[in-house]
């Protein structure tokens, strides 16, 4: 069993920047692949980038990639977003996952928290 808990989301205006932390705990945190995602109202949940579990290999979604970065600290069992040059669609729940292997897909993932709000204003 693992347990991940997010923080650091908030209120930014557009250009802005925030980092999310997930800080994992439990039997397996230290050896599972993390993904974040997120989520806007009426909208499908979407991937937004992922590590593998030693951090050698990321992933990104498009529309957030060179300006979102994913990193671990395994030491500490947390996964970090450096979200930077923030826009207003941005704005959703985020939310950090945990699984045997990094992927785009949601389903490849078991644990989930409970998510992280992100509003960035123009």
């Amino acid at each position: 069993q693992v347990q991940l808990v997010e923080s650091g989301g908030g209120l930014v205006q557009a250009g802005g920047s925030l980092r999310l932390s997930c800080a994992a705990s439990g039997r397996t945190s230290s050896s599972s692949a993390m993904g974040w995602f997120r989520q806007a109202p009426g909208e499908e949940r979407a991937f937004v980038a992922a590590i593998s579990r030693s951090g050698d290999r990321t992933y990104y979604a498009d529309s957030v990639k060179d300006r979102f970065t994913i990193s671990r600290d395994n030491a500490k069992n947390t996964v970090y977003l450096q979200m930077s040059s923030l826009k207003p669609e941005d704005s959703a729940v985020y939310y950090c996952a945990a699984g045997p292997l990094a992927s785009r897909s949601f389903r490849a993932y078991v644990y989930w928290g409970q998510g992280s709000q992100v509003t960035v204003s123009s």
